[in-house]
């Protein structure tokens, strides 16, 4: 086939624009089947047409999950964490329409990790010398900001970890004559405690947000990890108080027997 010859998306059949073609590990795929894919998927082009119609299966399977989420608990601003605790799941969106955009719903179990990254960047301040030229201030001077990232890991078949950004625009902290840590680098939580300035109480409100939603997926998975543990580990017999048998007590703690409370 030629460069400019006709292609065609291997799953929906349409016909392939210049630019529309998304390459795949052995056929093509249109720009609208693509954006059915989930968004934290990026390994389109080492997928099979299989793998690809496989996932477009599963996200039409997802948008059920979808209408029947009930959000309990939203965290964030620009990109929001929403918990749904009674069910026990939760998606990752900046969409205000759910239905349209079809986040992926995972479990609480499928958590495997949460991290906070604060991103540090600093510019050199110049001022401009005798000649008029750019020269450094003495000492040094830079301006800093900041950008805050979480990043869920977890066990899911089409993607391992959902990173995004919890500010829609930097954080500018102002100029300071000290020197910074310098380059884009994960910084301590809380650090901001000996830089307060311009921003700072911005850099406080997304370190408390990037915290609280670190915590909400880190506790709600260790809850679950916690009941599965419980309901493995082996069960002891008592004698039921009410009847006089052994028994091994149910899940609601009642005799197997009689169906009375062991704990009376």
């Amino acid at each position: 086939m030629g460069l400019f010859d006709k292609k065609f998306c291997d799953v929906c059949g349409g016909k392939i624009g210049l630019l529309g073609n998304r390459k795949l590990e052995d056929g093509n795929l249109c720009k609208d089947c693509a954006a059915k894919l989930s968004p934290w998927f990026n390994e389109r082009r080492h997928s099979t047409l299989a793998e690809i119609k496989e996932q477009l299966d599963y996200r039409e399977q997802n948008k059920q999950a979808v209408s029947a989420f009930r959000t309990t608990r939203s965290l964030g601003k620009n990109y929001k964490v929403l918990l749904d605790e009674d069910a026990r799941k939760f998606m990752v969106t900046n969409a205000s329409k759910l239905v349209d955009a079809n986040p992926d719903v995972l479990d609480f179990s499928q958590v495997t990790g949460c991290d906070l990254d604060i991103e540090e960047d600093r510019d050199e301040l110049m001022r401009k010398g005798p000649d008029g030229k750019d020269i450094s201030y003495n000492p040094p001077r830079y301006e800093y900001s900041y950008d805050f990232y979480i990043t869920i890991r977890v066990n899911h078949p089409y993607f391992d970890e959902m990173r995004f950004r919890l500010n829609p625009t930097s954080v500018n902290t102002g100029d300071r004559s000290m020197a910074g840590i310098g380059g884009n680098v994960r910084v301590a939580p809380g650090s901001m405690g000996i830089r307060a300035g311009m921003g700072a109480n911005d850099y406080q409100e997304y370190v408390q947000m990037g915290t609280e939603i670190k915590e909400a997926l880190t506790q709600a998975r260790q809850e679950i990890r916690t009941e599965v543990a419980a309901a493995a580990a082996p069960k002891t017999a008592v004698k039921c108080p009410l009847c006089g048998a052994t028994t091994f007590p149910d899940a609601n703690g009642r005799c197997e027997y009689c169906g009375g409370s062991i704990n009376g």
